[in-house]
């Protein structure tokens, strides 16, 4: 339930992170759609701690392609790390928990108790509450090289090894920070960023398919439509009839 994901905009809410958590975490969520359905979940290069209203909490993504997400029978709801504040907040590189989902148990020694806690919580906003005072807790420190590479691979399509030299490092120190702060090597942030901003110019676009896809910065239709249906397993038309933007 991280990513940029196939969602009824009625049933799944982002709010604001709470004072002093902006630097590392995009948003607090509530997703009702698996109460009695299922839910795609396409890449979007964050890591979540997600409570599906049993167990323990989860540590989720990043994901390298679509997740199907079975029903809960309950409201679920997570806290969504910034790109590049995920591998200090877990307190190991965020590439050990790519396209996993591990209990929160596993990651930090101290998480028993949370989840315990966790697990009583009379609601969602309870328990979201509570997994956002424990990443506060963490008193983590986003990767600025790795925050500053996320947010320009965001902005427009460039050669990663032109983005080395833009931020005055090399390729091997931008390759090792970026997978370890985002979980991601940079070549595969930029497709999952990409893929978002298909989305986001999709959003408010009355162009055709082919312009979106010169404007996302894919060479071609017919690249976006590869590219698409490896990081979503869908067309992309169906893709862009579903999907909205969150938040990373």
């Amino acid at each position: 339930m991280t990513r940029t994901a196939i969602v009824d905009g009625v049933t799944y809410r982002e709010f604001r992170a709470p004072t002093g958590l902006q630097p590392v975490v995009a948003c607090l969520w509530r997703n009702d759609t698996l109460v009695d359905g299922t839910q795609r979940v396409v890449p979007d290069g964050c890591v979540d701690l997600v409570w599906l209203g049993e167990g323990p909490p989860l540590v989720v993504g990043p994901d390298t392609g679509p997740v199907l997400w079975e029903p809960t029978g309950v409201p679920t709801c997570g806290v969504r790390l910034r790109q590049g504040a995920a591998g200090d907040v877990l307190g190991l590189p965020a590439s050990a928990v790519r396209d996993l989902q591990v209990p929160l148990t596993e990651v930090w020694q101290e998480a028993g108790v949370l989840s315990e806690q966790v697990a009583t919580a009379g609601d969602t906003s309870e328990s979201l509450r509570l997994l956002a005072g424990a990443v506060l807790h963490r008193r983590a420190t986003p990767d600025p090289l790795a925050t500053a590479a996320a947010r320009r691979l965001a902005d427009r399509e460039i050669r990663v090894a032109d983005l080395a030299v833009e931020l005055g490092v090399g390729e091997r120190q931008l390759h090792r920070r970026v997978t370890a702060a985002v979980g991601y090597a940079p070549k595969t942030l930029a497709r999952v960023a990409r893929l978002r901003r298909l989305v986001g110019a999709d959003e408010a676009s009355t162009m055709s398919l082919a312009d979106q896809a010169l404007a996302a910065g894919y060479a071609s239709q017919a690249h976006m439509t590869d590219e698409v249906h490896r990081l979503t397993g869908v067309t992309p038309v169906r893709f862009l009839e579903d999907v909205r933007l969150t938040a990373a």
